[in-house]
Parts: C-alpha cells; sequence; structure tokens
C-alpha cells in the first residue's frame, strides 16, 4: 500500500480550506497560503488540492468553465451558486429529503448510489 508523505503545504491548504466558510478558488487558496510559504507555486496548490478531493479530505465545488471552488466542510451537504455574484454558499436540506433522492435515483439506475451532491443556482438574497 503506498503511503503519502506528509507535506507542510498540503497541510496549510487543509487547514485553511478547514478554517473558511467561503468556496475559494485555487487562486484565492494560493494567494492565501503564500504568506506562509512564500516559494509555493500555483501549480503545487493545483495539485494538493486535486489531491486532497482525490483523498475525500475537501470537496470540488464545480461551476462549470474551469471555474472550481474548493471546501473543507465535509458534512454532507449540497451548494448554492449565486449567478449575479458568483458566490457559493452552503445549502444544508432535510437528510430525509436527500434520502427519498437517492431512493428514487437508484430505482432508475442499475448499480449502487452511495451519495449525491447538489449545486443549485440562482441569485442569493444579497443581489435579488
Amino acid at each position: 500500500m503506498y503511503k503519502l508523505n506528509y507535506s507542510r503545504q498540503r497541510q496549510a491548504i487543509k487547514d485553511y480550506l478547514a478554517s473558511t466558510e467561503e468556496h475559494p478558488t485555487a487562486d484565492a487558496v494560493y494567494l492565501s497560503v503564500k504568506q506562509e510559504f512564500p516559494n509555493i507555486s500555483l501549480g503545487t496548490v493545483y495539485r494538493n488540492l486535486n489531491l486532497l478531493t482525490d483523498l475525500g479530505e475537501a470537496i470540488k465545488v464545480s461551476l462549470g468553465g474551469g471555474r472550481d471552488r474548493f471546501d473543507g466542510n465535509l458534512a454532507p451537504h449540497n451548494h448554492f451558486h449565486c449567478v449575479a455574484c458568483d458566490q457559493v454558499l452552503d445549502l444544508y436540506l432535510d437528510m430525509a429529503h436527500i434520502h427519498q433522492i437517492n431512493e428514487i435515483a437508484a430505482d432508475s439506475f442499475d448499480g449502487v448510489i452511495e451519495s449525491s451532491s447538489t449545486l443549485f443556482h440562482g441569485t442569493c438574497n444579497h443581489c435579488t
């Protein structure tokens, strides 16, 4: 089994994601982590963000067109994207309803659905 070496830079990225309710872009993560690690490259941030999402230690919220946001909140939840200000917000729905949606999807799918994630688009209360 492959053992992943510890990286202070990766840990700083993970800590930053865990410390914010924002859903930062890779550029925003880079600017924050660069304060502690001035020599870090944007490529290193991208690689570590993708590694963290692959490991299940971060969530990637894809808005399309390569405009990904990242979330350190691993609790089950969905997201809302404001099309006016481009903000991404956490959306906590009644998990019983999510379970029902997963069951409905499973009824029309030949496989096993383990989880789901929904991205809602609209206008936030600040932009309406």
